[in-house]
C-alpha cells in the first residue's frame, strides 16, 4: 500500500500548537478521513518529540507498523503520514520506538472513538456530516441570564444510571430519551455528564482518562452522543460535560510514557504521579499539554 507524507499542517499551525493557543488542534492531530491527488484515505499526525521512530499499525500491516513509518516535521515532535485506501472504521495505534529502546503501541490521544472495552485501538471516524436540529436552543442561549434566570443542575454517570445488567449499559440513543424525559419532568434545567471520555474502566467514573476527544464507545457512536445532545436541546436543557485536567491513568495504552519518555506527565518522580489515586499528573507546565 503506497503512502504519502506530504504535510497539510502550516507553519502557523505548528506554531500554535507548541505555544498552546490552536483551539482546533483535534483538527490537526489525529486521524482524518482525506483525499490526497484523488485517492481517498486517511491523514495521521500524532505528537511525540522524543520518539526515535513512529508507526501507524493497525489489521492493514498486521500490527507491525511495517511500511507505514510516519515522518517527522521538522523538529516540531510531530509525526504525520497519509495512507491511501484507509476508510471510516479502521482500528489503529501508533507504534512508537521510544528513546528508551523500548516501542510502545499507543491508542491515539486525538482519537474521536476507540474500540469497546476489553479492547484498546483508535477507530477512524469522521465527526462530519450530523444534522443538528438545536437552532432555537442556540439563539436562545445567547439571551440566557444565569445570574437572573433559575438553575437546576442534575448531575449524573450515564453509566450507572440505569443497567440493562452486569456491564450491560443503556446506549446514546436510549437515554436521550429515557434520561432526557426524566430530567424535563424533575424540572432540571441542565444536565451535568460526569466524564464520558474513554477511559478504560467501568467501575470508574471517567475521570482517568485514555483520550479526551472520543466520547466512551460503551454508549455508542459519536454521531450517538451527538444526538443526545441535540434531543437535550430540543426538550430544553443544556449539557454540561464534566472532565478533570489534572490526571490520568496510567494504563500501557493511554499517555504515560507515550514516546518512551515523560510527555503528558511530569518529568520530576516528586510530581509526576498522584499516589493517592494512582495516576499520573498533567505537566500543565507544557504547553502542548495544557
Amino acid at each position: 500500500m503506497k503512502t504519502t507524507t506530504a504535510s497539510p499542517h502550516s507553519e502557523y499551525d505548528r506554531y500554535l500548537f507548541h505555544e498552546g493557543n490552536h483551539y482546533f488542534s483535534y483538527q490537526m492531530l489525529g486521524a482524518h478521513l482525506q483525499t490526497v491527488g484523488g485517492i481517498p484515505g486517511v491523514r495521521f499526525t500524532v505528537w511525540a518529540p522524543r520518539a526515535e521512530f513512529v508507526q501507524v499499525a493497525g489489521d492493514f500491516n498486521d500490527w507491525t507498523g511495517k511500511d507505514h513509518a510516519m515522518e517527522r516535521l521538522g523538529s516540531s515532535g510531530l509525526w504525520h503520514l497519509f495512507v491511501p485506501g484507509l476508510e471510516e472504521g479502521t482500528v489503529y495505534k501508533y507504534r512508537i520506538g521510544g528513546a528508551d529502546g523500548v516501542a510502545r503501541l499507543k491508542c491515539d490521544p486525538y482519537a474521536f472513538w476507540a474500540e469497546v472495552r476489553p479492547n484498546t485501538g483508535s477507530v477512524v471516524y469522521d465527526i462530519r456530516g450530523f444534522s443538528w436540529n438545536d437552532e432555537q436552543w442556540m439563539a436562545a442561549k445567547k439571551d440566557y441570564n444565569s445570574y437572573a434566570e433559575p438553575l437546576c443542575i442534575y448531575e449524573v454517570s450515564l453509566g450507572s444510571w440505569k443497567q440493562k445488567g452486569f456491564e450491560k449499559h443503556y446506549s446514546y440513543r436510549e437515554l436521550a430519551d429515557d434520561l432526557v424525559d426524566y430530567a424535563v419532568e424533575m424540572g432540571f434545567t441542565h444536565l451535568e455528564l460526569m466524564p464520558i471520555v474513554e477511559h478504560p474502566f467501568d467501575g470508574s467514573w471517567g475521570y482517568q482518562a485514555t483520550g479526551y476527544f472520543a466520547p466512551t464507545s460503551r454508549y455508542g457512536t459519536p454521531k450517538d452522543f451527538m444526538h443526545f445532545v441535540d434531543r437535550a436541546h430540543a426538550r430544553g436543557l443544556g449539557v454540561i460535560m464534566d472532565w478533570v485536567p489534572g490526571h490520568f491513568c496510567k494504563d500501557d495504552h493511554g499517555l504515560r510514557l507515550f514516546d518512551g519518555s515523560p510527555t503528558y506527565e511530569y518529568a520530576d518522580p516528586l510530581l509526576q504521579e498522584s499516589i493517592g489515586w494512582g495516576t499520573a499528573n498533567f505537566d500543565l507546565g507544557r504547553p502542548e499539554v495544557r
